[in-house]
């Protein structure tokens, strides 16, 4: 079927974010008394809300406090205030990709805008982006991508799904959609086993540059016009 519309996670995705990001989730952890590194942050909360950081964090005898998303989003933006940028290829990818786009994102909404924002990469989305705030469970349940194709008019089935995390990846699966993986981001350096794991995840591509997917998804376009 022809794909419609491709979704965009935004961190690790469009944005280089996730090191900042998991820096960030580091120090605010810490300073609430559970010691926690930047790998034990990728491997458990990649891809996730901040829900599950919350719960994570109470089965480990720590009652985070009520202000500890608020206080965290604040460091997050100001870290991407002056560090953050976009993936390479992507800006390029979005001029050339000639099918409808949206992004569908585990963090607040406010994070993923402003992301958008400081990244020169909001215009290409307009309104056309959902946060996990936006339904009762994020992933890898399918809720947000399912609501994200709803929102945009486009069957389940006609939808290819860019993710970095291995929940994202089993949410698109759960919602009927194609996924893709992409290992571009710098939190995935080095870690040549988790396109295996993204793969394993469901994932029937999996990517480490964006103009790769560029050409993957013009080349999927024209078979089926072609066709």
């Amino acid at each position: 079927m022809t794909p419609g519309l491709v979704i965009f996670d935004c961190d690790g995705v469009l944005v280089d974010s996730e090191l900042l990001a998991c820096r960030s989730v580091v120090g605010a952890l810490q300073a609430q008394g559970l010691d926690v590194d930047i790998p034990y942050v990728i491997e458990h909360f990649l891809g996730r809300s901040a829900d599950v950081v919350r719960d994570c964090a109470r089965e480990r005898g720590v009652l985070l406090s009520d202000d500890f998303e608020q206080r965290l989003n604040a460091t997050q933006l100001q870290s991407f205030k002056h560090n953050l940028r976009p993936i390479p290829g992507i800006a390029c990818l979005l001029e050339r990709l000639n099918l409808a786009t949206c992004v569908a994102s585990s963090s607040s909404l406010l994070r993923v805008r402003y992301s958008l924002q400081v990244t020169g990469l909001a215009d290409y989305f307009g309104a056309n982006v959902f946060s996990a705030e936006m339904v009762v469970q994020g992933k890898p349940a399918p809720d947000l991508f399912l609501f994200a194709a709803a929102r945009m008019g486009v069957a389940a089935d006609r939808c290819v799904v860019v993710e970095d995390s291995i929940s994202g990846v089993r949410a698109a699966r759960a919602a009927g959609m194609t996924a893709w993986g992409f290992t571009g981001g710098a939190h995935h350096a080095g870690a040549e086993e988790v396109a295996g794991a993204l793969v394993h995840s469901g994932a029937s591509r999996v990517f480490t540059r964006m103009d790769a997917v560029a050409e993957e998804l013009c080349a999927t376009v024209a078979q089926y016009e072609g066709g």
